[in-house]
């Protein structure tokens, strides 16, 4: 291994990875390197690997997989990435320095020597990664490359940069959090109606003047109080003038010092609301979710853009999956209010509970089903959002919670899941395809020509609805080598667990033997598990408490409404 030295990088190095003066940016820390690869594939998916080499040859993933590289993509993909990845790219843990270097990619130090973990949203990790954004600029701004920065959280779905080049005259184009569209085109945003704040998780900056003195002002400004967000104080500075227009640009708005030329990227293009007005993304950013870097990864593996090995869709002990049922009255009738919110979400929450607890026993992979939601905090007023609409997870659930390793003792087994778009991913082997089992619930055991556990036809068995935990595993632990069992519904599928080991009585002559099991402990680990997989919904106006809990077991509560606690430590008990 070389000395730490020999990787820093300079003007001289990096001018070798350069044409048509851009550089492609990108930065993390070994916790995210699934993050990156996805990043780097959806570059390659959509050609711009081509174009890195003959006009964007600089590319900086900080945090590549190595040990997960040549599971994931191989044969002609793995070439195309090995021409990607002759660019520079940037470590930020000596970890991960020394794992691109024996990968054979040209690697620079960032100097940072961060943690390896997962630093979370809003620590002081996670303000100094960001921080480290804004030196890469100040270092990288002074060779003259434009730079395309841009977060790890999110991936490209088409080539940006010929958009990019569209407007020359920009200092910086920036993202923005603004939902409210202002153009239903492929302009820039309308500056006059972004009241968001800019986001800096995909901007452009050209080496002018006035872009390094913002550059440099907003490191003087980081360094000189450790409490700013950096997204906070780049926006505190580009705000301290806004306006007039560029004459003769109407997308472009002098700010900062008056000087500077700024662009807002459109974010029906650059990030979100692109279905809505049926457009095709340039990019998808996850911003707006609430489950930390597991509800990040969640987003885009329901938007089936995430990039994982192929163990992850063909897991051990297999999969369950179930038919939701909602009644049309629930989606459809009726003003949408909070309390129409709750009893569409509630309906579902009750059918996923009882598909938890079965994975539980079965020891499965829960594949969600679709969520739907009406009212919520995501539909702000001016944006496009129909109701009811598709919601993601973590709206609802707490996926960073689901992804915990908390402790068995406590909280019984843990109970992996997937999302609710698995099935539908071109990622998903045909073994799995091919291997699947359709649970039909009957009324009572006995009625009708079908015994339970046994194949009324190829590919389908009978269980008796409101099941205990017994029956259910000796009936479908002879089916444990298929690969997908679908219930047709979760609507009384489980009695619930046992209070007390005990004898079933024989079905069909076949005895039914209980497990020696704790079952009460059982009962009371699954509940203390999952009634920390939901979290709340925000917000009732002019109230001093308004967020409401959801709750996993409101339905044995009774009178339960979706109201506000009463104080900040009130919890769903």
């Amino acid at each position: 291994m070389p000395p730490l030295e020999s990787f820093r990088l300079t003007k001289e190095a990096a001018k070798h990875r350069v044409k048509d003066n851009v550089l492609i940016v990108t930065f993390g820390n070994y916790a995210f390197m699934d993050f990156i690869l996805t990043w780097v594939k959806h570059l390659t998916d959509v050609n711009v690997s081509n174009l890195l080499v003959g006009n964007v040859t600089f590319y900086y993933p900080l945090c590549l997989p190595i040990r997960i590289l040549p599971q994931r993509i191989r044969g002609n993909e793995l070439k195309e990435l090995k021409v990607a990845f002759f660019y520079l790219t940037g470590a930020m843990d000596i970890k991960l320095l020394e794992a691109l270097y024996w990968t054979g990619i040209p690697v620079y130090d960032m100097g940072s020597h961060m943690k390896t973990i997962d630093v979370g949203w809003g620590s002081p990790e996670f303000h100094k990664m960001g921080r480290e954004k804004v030196f890469l600029i100040n270092s990288l701004l002074p060779f003259g490359y434009e730079l395309l920065v841009c977060d790890t959280d999110m991936v490209w779905l088409k080539n940006p940069l010929p958009y990019l080049a569209r407007f020359p005259e920009a200092d910086i184009l920036t993202s923005s959090d603004e939902l409210v569209p202002s153009v239903t085109d492929d302009s820039l945003d309308d500056w006059t109606h972004v009241n968001g704040a800019f986001n800096i998780g995909i901007f452009h900056w050209r080496p002018t003047d006035s872009a390094m003195k913002l550059a440099k002002e907003w490191k003087d400004l980081l360094l000189a109080n450790d409490k700013i967000w950096d997204q906070n104080g780049f926006n505190e500075l580009v705000r301290k003038v806004y306006g007039p227009g560029v004459k003769g640009k109407k997308d472009l708005v002098y700010t900062f010092d008056g000087k500077l030329k700024l662009g807002v990227l459109q974010r029906a293009y650059f990030a979100a609301q692109y279905q809505q007005l049926r457009l095709q993304p340039y990019a998808v950013h996850t911003t707006f979710q609430f489950g930390g870097t597991g509800g990040k990864r969640h987003r885009l593996r329901e938007a089936m853009l995430f990039y994982d090995p192929p163990e992850y869709y063909d897991t051990p002990g297999g999969f369950l999956s179930f038919k939701p049922r909602i009644p049309k009255s629930l989606l459809l009738d009726g003003p949408h209010t909070i309390q129409s919110h709750f009893s569409l979400v509630n309906y579902q929450m009750k059918q996923i509970r009882t598909a938890l607890a079965i994975a539980s026993l079965l020891k499965r992979t829960l594949v969600m089903p679709p969520l739907w939601c009406m009212v919520h905090p995501g539909v702000l007023p001016g944006t496009l959002t129909r109701q009811p609409f598709l919601c993601p997870l973590d709206h609802v659930f707490e996926v960073n919670t689901m992804l915990e390793n908390l402790s068995e003792e406590d909280f019984g087994p843990g109970i992996d899941f997937r999302e609710y778009s698995f099935f539908d991913n071109p990622m998903l082997p045909e073994g799995v395809k091919s291997s699947w089992l359709e649970v039909k619930l009957r009324e009572e055991e006995g009625s009708g020509n079908c015994s339970a556990g046994n194949q009324c036809k190829p590919g389908v068995v009978s269980l008796p609805k409101n099941s205990s935990e017994e029956m259910l595993v000796q009936l479908l632990s002879p089916h444990s080598g298929v690969k997908v069992i679908e219930f047709s519904s979760m609507q009384d599928a489980f009695r619930g667990f046992s209070s007390e080991a005990r004898s079933l009585p024989p079905i069909h002559g076949r005895a039914i033997h209980a497990r020696i099991l704790p079952h009460r402990r059982l009962s009371l680990s699954f509940r203390n598990r999952v009634k920390r997989y939901v979290g709340i919904w925000c917000c009732r106006e002019n109230l001093k408490v308004g967020h409401i809990f959801y709750d996993m077991y409101w339905d044995e509560k009774p009178g339960w409404k979706p109201e506000p606690p009463r104080t900040e430590e009130d919890h769903p008990p």
